[in-house]
């Protein structure tokens, strides 16, 4: 009788798996075939000209300073062998430096590099373009998973199916969405309301807790929607507030960057959306388990007062997490010297004031709704 109380119920619990598994049979279905007609349309290209390789760095011939604008510059005559690509083995040598550019990276024997392959007669098409980092990358990932499974055990296992889950959503689904012209607002929500009930139940399984704290976010990602529609139209963004957004306009003109922003600043919004409703939802059925007599109103205030501390970290976790995001920004704001007022208004600054501000004002929304709902709902359980 007490495995009943603390959840549905055999029969409850066997029609829960139940509809689970048809949603997400559903939802695969159905952005699946979306993935895969955007995928039919999206119109082939000519591939390039040139050729993206990699190799290392085995001698510097020639390292020598000259002036460009009043400031030093330092061209390097490098010898690299390719170790991926369509001349694998071969030993070609690139110059480095020897154009004005304002950052000028210097290289070392033994340093991975990525070069752009000029298959033409110009050798100034061929070029050092970047570092290669995957190595240390992957074995940071390698560090995150260990650590999550060791300490987390199997609902860190199950986090990390739903972080991959997320991130097919994204990759596969939402975005060839977006490149092919689709509302990038639409398809983000529509995409939520399929990866929040399977990342959820894989993450903090199959109970009332984690159904309130779904039905929670449902609720809290349409009031930021809601508030991301009225106030952008407001405050007239364009979404060029980066390079990337250029880059992409020029590659395809159909893609709204204003929505594709507004978009991102969703996205970020229910991530932490995510964290403070399954907490404020575990912690008021933590109480009802603690004293099976508290009221709904007991609970409720009992949780509010959690939530409050909740509050006062996250805001302030979400405000350093966008401000060490945005250090570039924040160094334009203080070394400017135009008026406060007249700085906040350029874009690339309001908008970051924006994103902040509308996840700040979701989390706090979300305390209350997510504290009321759990406490009717863990009053009313038997």
């Amino acid at each position: 009788m007490r495995e009943v109380r603390k959840g549905y119920g055999t029969m409850g619990l066997t029609r829960m798996r139940t509809l689970n598994t048809f949603i997400a049979l559903v939802c695969l279905i159905v952005f699946l075939n979306l993935s895969l007609v955007a995928h039919a349309q999206t119109p082939s290209t000519t591939p390039p000209a040139d050729e993206t390789l990699e190799g290392t760095i085995t001698k510097v011939i020639s390292q020598k300073d000259f002036m460009v604008d009043k400031k030093k510059q330092t061209e390097q005559k490098l010898e690299l062998i390719i170790t991926d690509g369509s001349i694998k083995g071969k030993k070609i040598i690139v110059e480095n430096g020897n154009m004005a550019t304002t950052n000028n990276q210097l290289y070392a024997v033994g340093d991975q590099v990525v070069v752009n392959y000029g298959k033409g007669q110009d050798s100034n098409a061929t070029y050092i373009t970047d570092h290669v980092r995957r190595q240390p990358l992957l074995i940071l990932s390698f560090i995150f998973v260990l650590l999550v499974i060791a300490i987390g055990r199997l609902k860190g296992f199950t986090s990390l199916i739903s972080l991959a889950v997320s991130f097919f959503f994204i990759m596969q689904m939402i975005l060839p969405q977006i490149q092919q012209g689709t509302d990038p607002i639409v398809i983000v929500i529509l995409a939520s309301l399929f990866i929040i009930p399977i990342t959820f139940y894989l993450s903090h399984g199959l109970n009332k807790k984690t159904t309130i704290a779904i039905i929670a976010t449902f609720v809290s990602l349409i009031t930021a929607g809601a508030f991301i529609a009225v106030f952008s139209r407001f405050l007239y963004f364009t979404g060029f507030t980066s390079d990337e957004a250029s880059f992409l306009q020029v590659m395809s003109g159909s893609i709204n960057m204003k929505d594709l922003m507004l978009a991102g600043i969703l996205i970020g919004s229910l991530g932490a959306i995510n964290d403070i409703t399954v907490s404020q939802a575990a912690v008021i059925f933590q109480l009802r388990e603690a004293n099976a007599k508290l009221t709904w109103k007991e609970l409720y205030k009992k949780g509010m007062n959690v939530g409050q501390d909740h509050i006062g970290s996250m805001v302030n976790t979400l405000v350093l997490v966008y401000a060490g995001a945005s250090l570039p920004l924040l160094l334009l704001f203080a070394n400017n010297q135009k008026p406060f007022g007249q700085v906040i208004n350029f874009e690339i600054i309001a908008v970051e004031v924006f994103r902040t501000l509308i996840g700040s004002i979701i989390l706090v929304l979300a305390v209350p709704f997510t504290s009321l709902l759990a406490a009717v709902v863990a009053a009313r359980s038997r």
